[in-house]
């Protein structure tokens, strides 16, 4: 029954937190993780393990496919270089100096580089919620960083692991073929089962069928590459962004109607899962602890957390001024992010599910048979980091203020481009398409005054006073009391067994399409 009791339990604490957070200045996640660390103090409960495989290979491929699918191609683009520095460079840079630290406290070169792998991945999960109200641009910077840089670490920690267990040999040339190795493996592995998963998906027109297909692609990604030993994070990755640029060609309304959703709970249940689990396993590292003092362990992970955090800092404020003097070109220039703005990104290296997983996941003996040297300080180093960085998330709402981010407008002003240059399609094909379909005038005339309605109510977005805004407003308020009305009358004809529920539940879901068209019809509601 404990299975049954830590669903129950993980459950009741996910709405417990996300209503607390809505009423209180403080993310859920930070919550998350204390119910984790109360939990470990219930005998019953502090049993519960999740095998460090099911992280990466279950929640993780998921996770990854969803952040990859949502976010914005265009922006990763113009920001290429900056990713691209940040999640190879500056994961080389983290783990390099965690593990030189970790030396000087004590580990072996072996657990150290291992302990410095693990910890060098910022996390999409932790980013995509707790960063996800920041201007688009830094929210795609930090979520694309977080993606990639999982790939690099990943082989890093392999590399540590192999040479700390005695079954790999390290040189120059070796690190460097499977660096290539995992990400050209990674990106070809993507693109593969992307193509797959598109040609497939224009076959299917049942949108169950559609909506399992998606759900597989993730995993067929990670599963190829992984039997050619490259990178399974960027083969998600690499999956998702193809599928977010071809889906929109291949998916329909039905499918998105039922897929959305779904991927948005799951995503958001496994992520808050993940939350209560680095809660446990902190909690879990400090009874577990035997080959140091509490005390000492506690000034490693507080010593560890200030080289995580300074490197990025560091990184920050630097790098940005070398790639200045080395490329002037105006359009670069444009690009440029004031100081005080970087604060931002500073921030919020959160740490997450990876590094635990991946602390997790080292081996308990050697190939000789002895211990693995130090693992549970490695597992409570890991855990207390990821804890302290995710802490962080307390002073973004104050390092934002101090940041004074320009307003994003971005989005709204092209969405308003994008309906209102839709509508015009739409109208300039009115009179062919009707033609073609044989459409009687008065029907044509019907849908001409309904896109005409819309086209003057996206132009007259933002004026307050309009009197087309307030009439759509008062048409939208007066339709949706109605329809409240309407499911009073069925459940009216249910209880006096006049209808079937199976009726019931077939005329509720034509009433709540329509009180979900009223609901978003609202220009630009995000």
């Amino acid at each position: 029954m404990l299975g049954l009791e830590l669903v129950v339990v993980i459950g009741v604490a996910l709405v417990a937190c996300g209503a607390l957070a809505r009423r209180y200045p403080i993310a859920p996640a930070i919550l998350l993780v204390l119910v984790g660390v109360g939990i470990g103090f219930v005998p019953a409960l502090r049993r519960a393990e999740l095998p460090p495989e099911a992280v990466l290979l279950v929640f993780l491929p998921a996770l990854l496919y969803w952040e990859s699918l949502t976010t914005s191609l265009r922006e990763i683009r113009k920001n290429l270089r900056t990713i691209v520095l940040a999640s190879t460079a500056l994961v080389l840079a983290t783990a390099a100096a965690v593990a030189v630290v970790a030396h000087w406290l004590g580990l072996d070169w072996g657990p150290a580089w291992v302990l410095g792998a693990a910890l060098a991945p910022t996390d999409a999960t932790a980013v995509g919620v707790l960063a996800r109200d920041l201007p688009r641009r830094t929210v795609t910077v930090l979520k694309a960083e977080s993606l990639v840089n999982d790939g690099t670490a990943l082989v890093l920690y392999g590399l540590a692991v192999g040479f700390t267990v005695g079954e790999e040999s390290l040189s120059g040339w070796h690190v460097s073929w499977l660096l290539v190795v995992s990400y050209v493996g990674g990106i070809l592995a993507g693109v593969v089962v992307a193509l797959l998963s598109w040609q497939t998906r224009r076959l299917l027109d049942d949108p169950m069928l559609d909506g399992i297909a998606m759900l597989v692609t993730p995993f067929a990604a990670f599963l190829l590459a992984d039997l050619v030993e490259a990178s399974g994070v960027l083969a998600v990755v690499t999956c998702g962004l193809v599928m977010s640029q071809v889906a929109p060609r291949i998916t329909g309304a039905l499918t998105r109607q039922l897929a959305i959703p779904f991927w948005a709970l799951s995503t958001t249940v496994l992520s808050s899962a993940l939350f209560v689990l680095v809660g446990i396993s902190a909690q879990s590292a400090v009874r577990e602890l035997d080959s140091t003092t509490l005390r000492r362990a506690g000034l490693d992970i507080l010593v560890v957390t200030a080289v995580v955090i300074g490197v990025r800092w560091a990184w920050l404020y630097t790098t940005p001024y070398v790639i200045r003097l080395l490329d002037r070109r105006p359009a670069q220039r444009l690009r440029r992010v004031a100081a005080r703005q970087r604060t931002v990104n500073a921030i919020a290296g959160f740490r997450g599910a990876v590094s635990l997983a991946a602390a997790l996941a080292v081996p308990p003996t050697l190939s000789s048979g002895a211990p693995f040297p130090d693992r549970d300080l490695i597992v409570l180093i890991a855990a207390g980091v990821i804890v302290l960085t995710l802490l962080q998330a307390l002073l973004l709402p104050a390092i934002v203020r101090f940041a004074r981010l320009p307003a994003d407008t971005g989005v709204a002003e092209e969405r308003q481009l994008a309906e209102t240059f839709a509508l015009e399609a739409a109208l300039d094909a009115l009179e062919d398409t009707a033609e073609h379909l044989g459409s009687h005038e008065r029907v044509v005339e019907r849908v001409r005054h309904e896109l005409t309605k819309r086209r003057d109510i996206l132009a007259a977005t933002g004026s307050d006073g309009d009197p087309v805004v307030q009439h759509d407003d008062q048409h939208t308020a007066l339709s949706l009391a109605l329809i409240g009305t309407q499911r009073a009358a069925l459940l009216e004809l249910r209880d006096t067994q006049r209808i079937d529920d199976i009726v019931l539940r077939q005329v509720q879901a034509v009433l709540d399409a329509e009180e979900v068209r009223l609901l978003r019809s609202t220009p630009l509601d995000g």
